[in-house]
């Protein structure tokens, strides 16, 4: 009974969270001032080469791959956050757990990926925050 009440709560505070994050993603261009740190101005850059067909990057072509990731992210994040709030609903399901073990497998790479953004103290205490995401997940999907 009380570890059915963690985990309703976890959900809750997971999904709260993860949408809340997926939805001030979608605004991380801006936030983050994309245009400004990916400038269109200045020197050609290396061309992206796919074995015989060759295209020359441009910049606005960085700064729009940067921000069509930064949006499946946001996506993702959403859908994370939505499936976790209705988790009640599917947990019962033969699906649940290969959904819960991918989901897991998403905050981890997210985790692990956090070192991109440095190493300074918060740094690993977001990639703290995602691990125990993972954790959180991995461990529903085991129940």
């Amino acid at each position: 009974m009380l570890l059915d009440s963690l985990q309703t709560v976890g959900f809750a505070v997971c999904g709260t969270f993860t949408l809340v994050l997926g939805l001030v993603h979608f605004v991380m261009p801006r936030l983050l001032d994309f245009d400004g740190a990916i400038p269109t101005d200045g020197g050609p850059l290396k061309p992206l080469h796919l074995g015989v067909v060759t295209y020359q990057t441009k910049r606005s072509d960085i700064r729009g791959i940067a921000q069509i990731m930064n949006h499946a992210a946001s996506y993702t994040l959403v859908t994370i956050g939505v499936l976790d709030l209705l988790a009640s609903r599917w947990l019962g399901t033969r699906f649940a757990p290969y959904l819960l073990v991918w989901i897991a497998g998403w905050w981890f790479l997210r985790a692990v990926t956090q070192r991109h953004m440095g190493s300074r103290p918060g740094d690993w205490l977001v990639a703290g925050g995602f691990t125990l995401l993972g954790l959180f997940h991995l461990a529903a999907a085991v129940w």
